[in-house]
């Protein structure tokens, strides 16, 4: 067998632009022939893939999985909302999310995690599907919640299957209590934060680099007052700012005539023992993606002119 070196690879992923592993086991595999495993890559659609990397995929799938103290939500993005409808993309979303639950988190692990009913990993197989399917798609982001006792609720807003849908939410509260009634609770806090959108549980979880930018536009809206003052004005300011931003702090939606720190609360009467709020994730499709827009118009007039 050849002796494939590192500059092989690199020569081999720089002329087809797919992965580091596959131009690897292409080169392993023709005995570190160039070109033949240039086709090798092609017969496998993984070069085709690789040339379909570059275009933004924005839309796709998120999942959600729940089992009794574990939860995970998965974004999987494909170009169009086209393939999303696809039974074969939705069944593939749903596979990857069940896979999630063990990743604690980390999107890199899912990623090497073996495929059901593949000899492929979820990479690998997401790439063989690109060329199937004809689009660019992406693992993008997975995250995980958990607690030693009680439920991490989920809900799934514009389902388009069971646990797949466009915004994906997990809940986690920590209770003895009975679990019918958390998971009741938890499926309307997490439709709350689907809803809302918070940005963390509560002021000491927001970002400090958010908080600064906060404190400089009450500073800059109200110069010239002397410090003491200044310092009433910037802490009365972050207050109204987490109840805007802060779920534990937000008016309830269900009921606005309380916080969520409230509904949680009152809620232990139901469960029969304390509740707490130890966490919550939304993932909502494609958010944080530049997605390019297309102006027709320009696109017609540069056809007719022939450029």
């Amino acid at each position: 067998m050849a002796d494939i070196t590192a500059a092989m690879v690199k020569d081999l992923r720089e002329k087809t632009g797919a992965g580091m592993m596959d131009c690897k086991q292409a080169l392993g595999a023709t005995s570190g022939d160039m070109e033949a495993a240039i086709d090798w890559l092609r017969a496998k659609g993984l070069s085709k893939a690789a040339k379909k990397s570059g275009r933004v995929a924005a839309e796709g799938l998120v999942g959600v999985v729940a089992s009794g103290t574990t939860a995970a939500v998965v974004e999987v993005n494909s170009e169009t909302d086209f393939v999303a409808r696809n039974e074969s993309f939705q069944h593939m979303v749903a596979e990857i999310a069940k896979l999630a639950l063990k990743a604690n988190g980390s999107t890199e692990i899912l990623k090497t995690m073996p495929f059901p009913g593949s000899s492929h990993e979820v990479a690998a197989y997401v790439a063989e599907q690109v060329a199937t399917i004809g689009e660019n798609m992406t693992v993008r982001r997975t995250a995980s919640l958990s607690v030693s006792q009680g439920v991490v609720a989920s809900y799934v807003h514009n389902q388009v299957a069971p646990g797949l849908g466009k915004i994906g939410v997990l809940v986690a509260l920590e209770s003895a209590g009975k679990t019918d009634e958390l998971q009741a609770f938890g499926r309307l806090l997490a439709m709350h934060v689907a809803a809302a959108n918070p940005v963390a549980l509560d002021l000491a979880g927001v970002p400090h680099d958010v908080l600064e930018r906060e404190k400089a536009i009450l500073a800059e809206k109200n110069a010239g007052k002397p410090e003491n003052v200044m310092e009433k004005i910037i802490a009365s300011g972050l207050k109204s700012y987490a109840k805007e931003v802060c779920l534990l702090e937000q008016a309830y939606v269900h009921d606005g005539a309380k916080s969520v720190a409230q509904a949680v609360k009152e809620v232990e009467g139901k469960v029969g023992a304390p509740v707490a709020l130890k966490g919550f994730v939304r993932f909502q499709l494609g958010d944080g993606i530049e997605k390019q827009v297309d102006d027709f118009a320009a696109e017609v007039a540069k056809a007719a002119s022939g450029a």
